[in-house]
């Protein structure tokens, strides 16, 4: 009965703990997947996540910067500029 709570404690923070690591390489690694974006029409530039549903994207397409709210059910223009940048 010991032995099943030593073992209890030992590896019950190494599960909590590969979990936090995980989701901690996963969220620092995730804006990496967008470089692959050379030849496409829309490229995101960047992505900042509001919350836990909203995200704010700006995203270049036909020579113009737009910065774009976005939400589950929404997508709205805030600003936009000619130039490269705001």
């Amino acid at each position: 009965m010991v032995w099943y709570f030593v073992k209890l404690l030992i590896l019950l923070p190494m599960i909590g703990g590969m979990a936090f690591g995980a989701l901690w390489l996963w969220r620092k690694y995730q804006p990496g997947l967008m470089q692959g974006q050379a030849n496409r029409l829309v490229k995101v530039v960047d992505a900042v996540p509001l919350g836990s549903f909203g995200k704010l994207a700006v995203v270049e397409f036909g020579g113009k910067t737009l910065l774009l709210s976005v939400t589950r059910g929404r997508i709205e223009r805030i600003a936009e500029s000619d130039q490269r940048g705001f």
